[in-house]
């Protein structure tokens, strides 16, 4: 029955989307921004229950909008805003906001039409929360990001706990969506919300048109994770790495990103690959043992955002962890993340190191400062792209070292070699289904001091991958 619910939940929220949107669309299509929706709304000229003296209403009072006409000119003027007009929302939120002053109640139940349905509709496009949140603080400034954080978690107060993955909950701890406010107060979370920033009511409007905006343009992507409320949304938790060997590997790695001495970080941080390298083999043998005969568990997928600059860079040195780790990458460039597609367990690895080793990188590039040509002109981008991509590179034939060095330590390596080439073959099916046209790229190097003192870098960062894990394990 709650299944069910749920269902026509979905189907409601799914139809009222497309009511909005049709609606927004023949209001932008018409009259343009600040017109759409308007006429015959009380939202013409004047201040809240004033007409013009030319008005056929003259003498009465102004037609009260519904919540529907408030989110329909709401969604149009984020429609004005993706359409390139950036003054679209300051002049709709201005007039919305001297219409609804008074009626706080009403907007909130415009927002309810307008804010949830566009999030829900996210998750069906393949966003997660964390995903949103990401793609937030790269398009909208700090209060846009909060106000969509809140959104989130007034949206996912709609689905049973049961329905909601471990993943998904996951990532609403991490981004912090949780209900601060009073729901029950009178105009609901947005004027709370505009209390807590400091902001007018037209201002907050703004943002949140501009979040609008934001949800309207966001692209379709390949599924990681079901979304809450849906079939296939499982509550039971994933199988990941093992909480104390997780924190062993965390704290040689935190030791690594502290440490000011290049030598002491590559010792480190080539533990932290040798122990995580010897504790995913050593249960890959053990799992063949229980189930032989059985079929590899499925692969997982997981999105590691990067920050600008050399978002290209960066992501060699994510595909050389995740490579060194039986996984394979997916450079998305333009939204800023890379995929990475392997075991649940690998994908740990791999998160963990790369984070860690992004961090010394960036470290060790910034350190070098500017650089300039003998004119006096700036090669400073060319040096730190060519950098990166050269400590990538070195980086990718160490950490292959040190899994070479893991592997050797498993006992039992025999039974590793046919479980090893099922998995692989279910991570390239994964890949396949995911990304069918996915294209390799190669990437050229405009300068030469960059990419020697990249490699230099990368070999201070991994300098002796066969010291002993045991050391670690004391």
């Amino acid at each position: 029955m709650r299944v069910a619910q749920r269902n026509r939940e979905r189907r409601a929220a799914a139809a009222a989307l497309r009511r909005a949107r049709r609606r927004a669309h023949a209001g932008s299509g018409s009259g343009g921004s600040g017109s759409a929706g308007f006429n015959g709304a009380g939202f013409n000229g004047g201040g809240p229950g004033t007409v013009g003296p030319d008005s056929p209403h003259a003498g009465t009072a102004r037609a009260r909008p519904s919540a529907e006409t408030i989110s329909t000119v709401l969604l149009s003027a984020a429609r004005e805003h993706c359409a390139g007009d950036p003054q679209a929302g300051a002049r709709i939120s201005t007039m919305v906001a001297g219409r609804c002053a008074e009626e706080p109640n009403l907007l909130a139940a415009a927002l309810r039409c307008a804010v949830p349905p566009l999030i829900t509709a996210t998750w069906g496009r393949g966003w997660s929360p964390e995903d949103l949140h990401q793609i937030a603080r790269r398009r909208l400034n700090a209060a846009g990001v909060s106000y969509l954080v809140d959104a989130i978690a007034e949206e996912s107060q709609r689905y049973a706990k049961a329905t909601v993955p471990q993943r998904w909950s996951e990532d609403l701890r991490q981004i912090g969506a949780v209900l601060w406010w009073e729901p029950t107060r009178t105009g609901g979370h947005l004027p709370q919300w505009a209390a807590r920033h400091g902001r007018s009511l037209a201002d907050a409007l703004v943002t949140v048109i501009e979040v609008l905006a934001m949800l309207l343009a966001l692209p379709v992507l390949p599924r990681i994770v079901p979304p809450p409320g849906s079939a296939d949304a499982s509550p039971t938790p994933r199988c990941g790495v093992d909480q104390k060997i997780l924190a062993r590997v965390r704290a040689l790695l935190a030791k690594a990103e502290s440490t000011t001495f290049p030598e002491e970080a590559e010792a480190l941080s080539a533990k932290a690959q040798e122990l995580m390298t010897r504790y995913s083999l050593e249960r890959i043998v053990a799992q063949s043992a229980e189930g032989a005969g059985s079929d590899p568990r499925p692969a997982a997928a997981r999105r590691m955002w990067l920050d600008s600059p050399y978002v290209a860079a960066k992501a060699l040195l994510v595909g050389a962890v995740a490579k060194a780790n039986r996984c394979r990458s997916v450079l998305s460039e333009k939204l800023g993340f890379t995929t990475v597609l392997g075991d649940e367990v690998d994908l740990e690895i791999v998160e963990l190191l790369s984070t860690s080793l992004l961090v010394q990188a960036t470290r060790a590039m910034v350190s070098a400062g500017s650089q300039t040509t003998r004119t006096g002109q700036s090669r400073t981008r060319s040096y730190r792209q060519s950098f990166l991509i050269a400590y990538a590179t070195r980086i990718g034939e160490r950490l292959s070292t040190a899994h070479t060095v893991g592997a050797a330590a498993v006992a039992d390596a025999a039974r590793l070699l046919p479980v090893l080439a099922a998995r692989e073959r279910v991570v390239d099916e994964l890949l396949e289904s995911m990304f069918p046209q996915s294209v390799s790229r190669s990437y050229s190097v405009g300068n030469a001091a960059g990419w020697h003192a990249g490699r230099a870098a990368a070999d201070l960062a991994t300098l002796d991958a066969r010291r002993a894990v045991a050391a670690g394990e004391g």
